[in-house]
């Protein structure tokens, strides 16, 4: 399969594609329908390609103790984490009215499903791909349903080690092809010392034929930049409208003003990774006419003169001669007109001189 594919309707994700940006609303909307929906134009306004969110249906993520344990944390939105977790969860409905919004905004909108039966939801409503988050990585029954359903895929690798990263990988790709890994650290905030950006290179190597992403949790945008500069086809970051607000994902996300600076750079850098192609290119003419330099005779050369190397120096020149790469070249070489002293030396002073048998 080639390396790139289909993520969303009329849009491919890896090989020259441009890297495909999610904002990670996840459960930063505090709850709150209206909250969610300023988030997605948000997103929008912002520039990034896909809205998510995080579904959970609760009595499949959790079991019953779970719920009950108490949670007494600053950012608890219920007595139990139960309580809390239902407080932050949306309603199918609400889902349904989130994506019509979307649609409307013109950004494309997703979730990660948290269990299998949030999983079930999401390919009934119609994502166009499925975020599996770190958490279930490494749930290989959860995985298999999931590339069972015939939507695209993005994994995050937070909590796992390469041997599992090869287990996910040889698991999902004979049934669903369509899908991409993302190397994540699972840390809010994350320490830039425990990003290791060089992963993505390890998945570039392991698997080839697929693209390769990064999930961030770190402060500002300096480290998801350089993930893109070094291959990355799909960036994901949490995003929210206020880093104070109570809730753990905060911290770790970016404000409106950041995800917009952080679009504009990615662009900006996918500008500049350009061609492999290494040659004189036309913006470089201007600088190239006043101080390219030219080989020039350092003494007078007599008509008949074989040269050496002694009798040439370069300097920046009128008019222009042979480039400073070829000086080499014209040793040995016969003149067949004197060149004055501090004079360009020219093809046509050189006898049967071509450029293209030069030794």
């Amino acid at each position: 399969m080639p390396l790139e594919f289909e993520l969303c309707p009329g849009r491919k994700v890896g090989g020259d594609q441009p890297c495909f940006i999610i904002a990670e609303i996840g459960q930063n909307h505090q709850g709150d329908l209206e909250i969610a929906k300023k988030m997605i134009r948000m997103a929008k306004d912002c520039g990034a390609d896909c809205a998510k969110f995080q579904k959970s249906e609760l009595e499949h993520k959790f079991n019953k103790k779970a719920l009950e344990r108490p949670y007494t944390s600053p950012h608890s939105w219920g007595k139990t984490y139960g309580d809390h977790k239902r407080h932050l969860e949306l309603s199918h409905d609400q889902y349904r009215e989130l994506q019509k919004y979307a649609k409307e905004t013109g950004i494309y909108f997703t979730a990660s499903g948290m269990d299998e039966m949030a999983v079930e939801f999401l390919h009934e409503l119609g994502v166009p791909f499925f975020k599996v988050g770190s958490g279930d990585t490494n749930n290989l029954p959860y995985l298999k349903k999931t590339a069972q359903k015939g939507r695209p895929m993005v994994i995050s690798s937070g909590m796992q080690s390469m041997d599992t990263m090869r287990r996910v990988y040889e698991l999902v790709k004979p049934i669903n092809p369509n899908f991409c890994i993302l190397q994540c650290t699972s840390a809010y905030p994350l320490l830039p010392e425990d990003v290791n950006l060089r992963v993505i290179q390890e998945y570039q190597k392991a698997f080839p034929d697929i693209p390769i992403g990064y999930s961030g949790h770190e402060s500002g945008i300096d480290i998801t930049v350089a993930a893109v500069a070094m291959g990355a086809k799909i960036v994901e970051r949490h995003v929210t409208l206020d880093k104070t607000w109570k809730g753990t994902d905060h911290q770790a996300s970016l404000e409106p003003s950041e995800l917009a600076d952080l679009v504009k750079s990615i662009r900006t850098v996918e500008k500049a990774m350009g061609s492999v192609e290494k040659r004189l290119l036309p913006c470089e003419m201007a600088c190239h006419n006043k101080l390219g330099k030219s080989v020039v005779a350092k003494i007078k050369i007599a008509a008949g003169s074989v040269i050496t190397l002694n009798m040439l120096t370069i300097k920046v020149a009128e008019p222009r001669g042979f480039p400073p790469e070829e000086i080499f070249d014209l040793e040995g070489k016969t003149v067949k007109r004197d060149i004055a002293a501090d004079e360009s030396v020219t093809e046509e002073a050189i006898e049967n001189y071509n450029t293209r048998t030069k030794c």
